[in-house]
């Protein structure tokens, strides 16, 4: 019996070791990329976000081109990468209910998108 009860408690305590604490959910996924050519996008999962649930992300930037920026407004949140600059960065973000745009500040006429949080 005795080790019956070994057995529970190890299983136990490896259990919650293993087991993330409480609220450290990892933020969901978005990627934003713009360039090299006249392209941006923001993507979930490989796939073109559209609308999403309020809550925290990681916004991964990747900016192939010296002559754009990928910037995104929306309620709350003012994050852009620079022109000149090439390169990747995540940013974290909370996105709260209501209308986001992501445009590339030189050519915001031709390169741009939207979504909704909801």
């Amino acid at each position: 019996m005795n080790r019956l009860r070994l057995a529970a408690a190890a299983l136990t305590a490896f259990a919650l070791a293993a087991a993330p604490a409480q609220g450290g959910k990892a933020p969901t996924k978005l990627t934003g990329i713009v360039g090299p050519g006249f392209t941006i996008t923001l993507t979930k999962g490989g796939k073109r976000v559209k609308t999403l649930p309020p809550g925290k992300y990681a916004l991964t930037v990747v900016d192939k081109a010296t002559n754009h920026n990928f910037h995104l407004t929306g309620p709350g949140v003012n994050l852009k990468s620079g022109v000149a600059a090439k390169g990747t960065k995540t940013y974290p973000i909370t996105l709260k209910r209501g209308t986001y745009r992501f445009v590339c500040d030189p050519h915001a006429l031709d390169l741009k998108g939207s979504f909704n949080v909801s």
